[in-house]
This record gives structure tokens, C-alpha cells and sequence, in this order.
């Protein structure tokens, strides 16, 4: 219920208004059935442009830290999350992150949309960074299409450290479904995940215009801020 109400009355409205979101493709997310909307992440803004115009619910994976901020700040942000229906994600890896895999496997048994950032973290520069493999496990095991999307504008508007976005409009694309069908029964062949997650990433890159880092995200984040405080002048500069 609360999906909804900020959906049809709250923030989709004030986001339309105010991003004016610019959409292309958005005939090829199905009307009905399971489905992942796999997209590059470029900012927080991203959490709540893409579900505003879609014409279904959608379901996100969404980091843990959300749901476990401290203070007043941190319980509203929880609250609003769980409220949304998102699945926290431990992105400690093994069997944390299998946890939030299976999670999402059963939003996609009822037939639902599920929203996952391939990623697996914001982008830091804008840059599109290597897929982690649990979308290619969600996608082989619920034989649901894949939807690539690219949001474009977004690091723009609320890059990492911002808190209240630009005012500018954005631009969100989908291009035709992704059938991995041809690797049914093949989730656990470590080749095929890489394969099917590089593809997706591959159809990201060509939907948004990104350059592509053949690197995790997460291992070049924590490269920076390891130099950083290393160095107090490059932090300073930052």
C-alpha cells in the first residue's frame, strides 16, 4: 500500500515535475510475469526515477546499510526501504549474498519485476564497472528475460556525496529483453555466469554510453579511499 501511495501521490509526481524523465524503450518491459530490469547505478536518484515511471511495482536489492543507519536519519531510511518492499543485501559475499539471491528468486516466482544494479554499487567517477554474477544466477534459475536500462544524467544531477539532486532532466532506456534460456540448468558453471552477466553488462554500455572498467567497483572504491587516507592532501582535494 505504501508502494503506492508514493508511487501515484507522493514522490512519483514531484519526480516527474521536477526531472521531467525523458523514456525510451519502455515497451520492452513486459506488462506482465517475471522479470529483471538490470541497470547501471549512478546515483541515490536512481532508487526512485526508474520505479516512477514504470507502470508495475518493482522490487530492488538494495544495500544493507540502508536498513541499519543509526539515528533518526537512519531509522527513516529504513523505514521507507522496508515500507518499498526492498531486499537488503550483505555484500560481505557467500552465503550472505545467496540469501538475498534466493529473496529475490521468490519475488520472481510470483511473477514479479525484480530491479537489480549488475554493479553491485554506485558508480564513484560515472564510469560502468564489471557485473558481479548474481544476476546471471537469478536470471538462469527463474528462466525470467532480462530488461537492460540505462539511467543517464543521474551521476549529473546527485553525484556520490550530494545530498539534494540538481533539478535537470533525465533520460531512462530499456532495450529488448535478454532470453538466456540456451543456459537453463547451467547456474552453477562459474564460465557460463561470467559470460551471461558480461553480456548484460555489454547491452548497459551500449544503452548508455558509458566507458567500461574491467574492474569491480567495490575493489577500485576501496583502492581510493585506502590512498586517501594515506595521503590527508589527496583527501583534501577530493
Amino acid at each position: 500500500m505504501f508502494y503506492y501511495v508514493l508511487k501515484y501521490v507522493i514522490l512519483g509526481p514531484l519526480l516527474r515535475l521536477l526531472f521531467r524523465p525523458r523514456i525510451e524503450g519502455l515497451e520492452h518491459v513486459p506488462e506482465e510475469g517475471a522479470a529483471i530490469v538490470a541497470g547501471n547505478h549512478l546515483s541515490f536518484s536512481d532508487h526512485f526515477l526508474m520505479p516512477a515511471i514504470l507502470p508495475r511495482r518493482i522490487t530492488f536489492l538494495a544495500k544493507q546499510e540502508y536498513f541499519t543507519g543509526p539515528g533518526l536519519k537512519g531509522a527513516l531510511i529504513a523505514a521507507f526501504f522496508r515500507s518499498a518492499g526492498q531486499i537488503p543485501v550483505d555484500r560481505t559475499g557467500g552465503r550472505a549474498s545467496q540469501s538475498a539471491v534466493e529473496e529475490a528468486l521468490k519475488v520472481l516466482r510470483r511473477g514479479e519485476l525484480m530491479g537489480v544494479y549488475p554493479e553491485g554499487t554506485r558508480s564513484h567517477d560515472g564510469r560502468l564497472y564489471k557485473g558481479r554474477t548474481g544476476v546471471a544466477v537469478m536470471a538462469l534459475k527463474s528462466g525470467a528475460p532480462v530488461v537492460p536500462c540505462a539511467m543517464v544524467g543521474t551521476f549529473e544531477i546527485q553525484p556520490p556525496g550530494r545530498v539534494l539532486p540538481r533539478i535537470r532532466r533525465v533520460t531512462i532506456r530499456f532495450s529488448e529483453p535478454m532470453d538466456f534460456s540456451r543456459f537453463a540448468g547451467m547456474e552453477n558453471e562459474r564460465f557460463v555466469l561470467r559470460s551471461v552477466v558480461d553480456e548484460i553488462v555489454y547491452a548497459i554500455m551500449e544503452l548508455s554510453g558509458q566507458e567500461y572498467v574491467d574492474r569491480y567497483a567495490t575493489e577500485v572504491k576501496a583502492e581510493l579511499a585506502a590512498a586517501r587516507a594515506a595521503h590527508p592532501k589527496l583527501r583534501r582535494s577530493a
